[in-house]
């Protein structure tokens, strides 16, 4: 007897359903297709066998992405060997909805696999009818799981794109192709607009940049003077141009135009200036990104082609898969499909006919080329895909073998072998390697000094605000302290206060006793002095002053 299970993989867990009467559901497909939208007709054919619910979102995610690639996970391998019956009697089926997982689960249990049939109509009113089938889940709650799920699928797929490069290179080339056209179209707009006005000027100066930069300067072509030369020549670059412009301004059969349709045109030209000054800063983000993702192929058969090669692969890994063959002709498939169709010729070249080998080798050998530039271009691809440092000698060694290749076809010199090319980029490359290797961990030095720097800064930070914090505290109650001294002075002063006013009569008596008889002192001291001074002056006066010996002897003579 066959014992059919379906395997069910759901946001909430996974789920083992047993299915009832396999030989008779087999039989009516169109019946069971009806029964699949009753909930009542299909819970009569199928019931839940076991359920693993999911402990967390980040293991449903691991789960899901391990169904996604074709890989067992543990939790699906534990759940399937606990619940999938083992009996000799009952040979087991397990119906899975997806064909890879499927066949990675024939060779883990070595049980006989369904897909499809009966198993896709079956899974197709379980995804209908689970909420109603597990106890406890509620629609919402279901559909909450697979929502989170989902936004968490998406994001992680989005976030770990292998190809996330390449896309840049993609949507750059992409954009540069249409700048290209619009300021094509635009300036054949200002050519038509502003030739109404000096129609002379568009023979003088054929290139379209050139043209809307000097009807941005011009304007008004009756303006120009000698004065305007120089400015003229700092646009054109060419001293006889110049002078060309001012004689066919003077001369010229233009109409004559309104001060507004000239600030119009003025307007337009500047936006296309700008747009081809923008398409130059675009062209140089592109060469930037193509040194970064495929140096070898930039440097083999250039930026711009290598770009388009990847943009119509996909992406690096795609056009890595290529062969030759196909890289020579990718670009011109509707030429492949109408020669194959009609019988005819095929193309011999596609997107890498824009490269300049093939333009510099003559007619009969451009199959030729073609056919050795793609091999080596298959070659650039793969080596920029697969190596772990970027460089770009391979590319350079692959270009100096396709310019032998030309010379040998023009003068017959014969060609280096691939073999000792290859020897001599494989030295090379491993010593650019070593030097970008040692440059890296350079850089991660310097980085990590940095970083330490950093923390230890902020840690000394941290200690200086802690110190800051203690010093505070010091200070403060270094504060609190003085103020209760202060506060204690203050009440002694205040009590000593008190008891001098209590005892203040008093004191002032004694104060004026001994203030009295200080007073009586002095008088007493003045009036003796005065008496000893009177004294002193009369016996002054009393006594004769002596008469020196010299006029003694004058008088006598």
């Amino acid at each position: 007897m066959v014992v059919l299970r379906v395997l069910f993989e759901h946001a909430a867990g996974y789920a083992l359903f047993a299915v009832r009467e396999v030989e008779e559901i087999g039989m009516l497909l169109p019946q069971v297709e009806e029964s699949v939208s009753s909930i009542a007709k299909f819970n009569s054919m199928v019931s839940l066998a076991a359920f693993f619910p999911f402990k967390s979102a980040q293991t449903a995610l691991e789960n899901m992405n391990a169904i996604s690639e074709g890989v067992v996970h543990a939790d699906l391998k534990l759940f399937l060997e606990t619940n999938l019956p083992q009996s000799a009697k009952k040979k087991a089926v397990l119906g899975v909805s997806d064909a890879k997982i499927g066949a990675a689960l024939q060779e883990e249990f070595s049980i006989s696999i369904q897909t499809g049939g009966v198993v896709a109509e079956i899974t197709r009113g379980l995804r209908l009818h689970f909420h109603s089938l597990v106890k406890g889940l509620t629609a919402q709650a279901a559909s909450k799981a697979q929502l989170g799920l989902g936004h968490s699928y998406s994001r992680a797929k989005v976030k770990f794109n292998v190809n996330r490069a390449d896309n840049m290179i993609i949507q750059s080339i992409a954009l540069l192709d249409q700048l290209d056209k619009d300021i094509n179209t635009f300036s054949m707009r200002v050519r038509e607009w502003y030739g109404y006005h000096f129609p002379e000027l568009i023979k003088i100066v054929p290139e379209n940049s050139m043209y809307c930069r000097l009807a941005q300067l011009i304007g008004n072509r009756k303006e120009l003077s000698e004065e305007s030369l120089e400015s003229l020549e700092e646009v054109v670059m060419d001293s006889t141009k110049a002078q060309a412009i001012l004689d066919a301004s003077r001369s010229s059969m233009g109409m004559d135009i309104s001060p507004i349709d000239l600030i119009n045109i003025e307007r337009f030209s500047n936006r296309v200036v700008s747009l081809a000054a923008y398409r130059l800063g675009l062209q140089e983000y592109l060469r930037s990104k193509m040194s970064q993702v495929a140096p070898n192929l930039a440097a083999l058969i250039g930026e711009v082609v290598g770009a388009r090669l990847i943009s119509h692969a996909g992406s690096l890994t795609n056009l890595a898969k290529y062969p030759a063959s196909t890289v020579q002709i990718l670009g011109a498939e509707k030429a492949l499909f109408r020669a194959l169709k009609t019988r005819g010729n095929t193309p011999k070249y596609g997107l890498i006919f824009h490269s300049t080998f093939i333009g510099r080798a003559a007619a009969k050998n451009k199959g030729r080329i073609s056919r050795y530039l793609a091999n080596k271009c298959t070659i650039a691809s793969r080596i920029d895909c697969f190596s772990e440092v970027p460089t770009c000698v391979f590319g350079d060694k692959l270009r100096e073998q396709v310019e032998e290749r030309l010379t040998f076809y023009e003068t017959g010199e014969v060609p280096r072998k691939n073999v000792d090319v290859m020897h001599e980029a494989v030295k090379e490359a491993t010593d650019v390697a070593a030097e970008i290797k040692r440059k890296l961990e350079k850089k991660e030095k310097k980085r990590k000094k940095r970083e330490k720097k950093l923390l230890e800064l902020e840690a000394n930070g941290e200690t200086n605000g802690e110190a800051e914090v203690e010093n505070e505290e010091v200070d403060t109650s270094v504060v609190k302290k003085k103020k209760k001294k202060q506060a204690a002075e203050e009440m002694e002063v205040q009590d000593e206060e008190a008891n001098e006013a209590e005892e203040a009569p008093s004191k002032k008596k004694k104060r004026k006793a001994e203030a009295e008889e200080a007073t009586d002192d002095v008088t007493e001291k003045t009036n003796t002095s005065s008496k000893k001074k009177k004294q002193k002056t009369e016996t002054e006066e009393e006594t004769p002053e002596p008469v020196p010996e010299k006029k003694k002897r004058k008088k006598k003579e």
